[in-house]
């Protein structure tokens, strides 16, 4: 295809990449390449200004777009500054919701997914299951049969039907599998709306059934049957899209707001009981031995010498169009 003869003539507008920008992409590459885990601080604000000469405003600017992304955590005072934390699932949520807004998802799509991975997921966690997990999967069964008529409480025991899934998936050692589940997990419980038309019998007939098919894959873990709880997962799967499509539930299209994921970390705390040392078993970065703590602490360099010998490979020239403009004397 020929180019435009006029298009060619006119001068192509290259978008610069604010200071603020540049220096949160070299502490991406520094907690990069310099392997740095969640509780690992980076250095000081002053430190991190000597560090690419820019100045005080640069480096926060820089640090609460981390701080945005999940990256880091910031805090004050006199020894505050940044320090790495595990990416929430909530954020990501966050994210990943703000991006399929302006997709065309539907129910039918959700479950199709669902379809796909709960049975692997549910398969997989089988062998790792402990006895705590087994008391949170009978608490959610307890906590989620429709002996209540009144219809905000039927609500909440739909989505609370989701947690079932969530304890299965926080035993399951695939790492990616589970992220993917529990992010589906939390859309459901997000974004799946039913009709003010949906008959209360509809609500606790899906309850029962959900109990029902709940309390036999959790007796078919117990006797460490993987392929009857694949089975049983699958047919799970389902039956939920029917009866989601028979109570005419839809997806709701919507932004996540700050406050929505607040209210996901407050579920989260509230629900840690009985299984609240599972997410710690299947602890995605490994915990760090008390010879490495023990040798980082005798090192008094610590972190900060490992940030500044990757800092010092990190490329000059984005780095110095970071620099800013000396005043003049006088």
């Amino acid at each position: 295809m020929a180019l435009d003869p006029q298009t060619m003539r006119e001068p192509l507008e290259i978008k610069q990449q604010k200071r603020g920008d540049l220096v949160a992409e070299a502490i991406k590459r520094l907690i990069t390449e310099g392997n740095l885990l969640p509780g690992d601080r980076l250095p000081r604000e002053i430190e991190l200004q000597q560090m690419f000469a820019v100045s005080k405003s640069t480096i926060r600017e820089a640090l609460k777009s981390l701080e945005v992304q999940g990256l880091i955590k910031v805090s004050t005072g006199p020894s505050g500054g940044g320090m790495v934390v595990e990416v929430p699932l909530e954020r990501t949520f966050q994210l990943m919701q703000n991006y399929l807004f302006f997709k065309e998802v539907s129910i039918d799509d959700i479950y199709t997914v669902r379809q796909l991975l709960e049975p692997e997921l549910a398969a997989g966690a089988v062998p790792h299951l402990t006895e705590d997990d087994f008391a949170a999967l009978e608490n959610n069964m307890s906590c989620c049969s429709p002996a209540s008529h009144d219809r905000s409480e039927l609500l909440r025991q739909r989505q609370a039907d989701v947690d079932f899934h969530d304890i299965l998936a926080a035993a399951n050692p695939n790492s990616f599998l589970r992220f993917t589940c529990e992010l589906v997990n939390e859309m459901i419980r997000q974004l799946i709306v039913f009709g003010n038309e949906t008959p209360r019998k509809e609500h606790e007939k899906f309850g029962t059934a959900n109990v029902n098919i709940h309390r036999q894959i959790t007796d078919a873990a117990r006797a460490g049957d993987v392929e009857r709880v694949r089975s049983l997962m699958q047919f799970h799967m389902q039956e939920a899209r029917t009866y989601i499509k028979r109570m005419n539930g839809k997806l709701r299209g919507r932004l996540i707001l700050d406050s929505d994921i607040a209210d996901m970390q407050q579920r989260v705390r509230s629900q840690s009981g009985a299984a609240a040392s599972v997410p710690v078993k299947t602890a995605r970065a490994p915990r760090k031995t008390a010879a490495k703590v023990a040798a980082k602490v005798a090192t008094k360099a610590g972190v900060k010498a490992r940030v500044k010998a990757v800092a010092k490979k990190a490329p000059a020239k984005p780095v110095a169009t970071t620099r800013a403009t000396p005043r003049k004397k006088g």
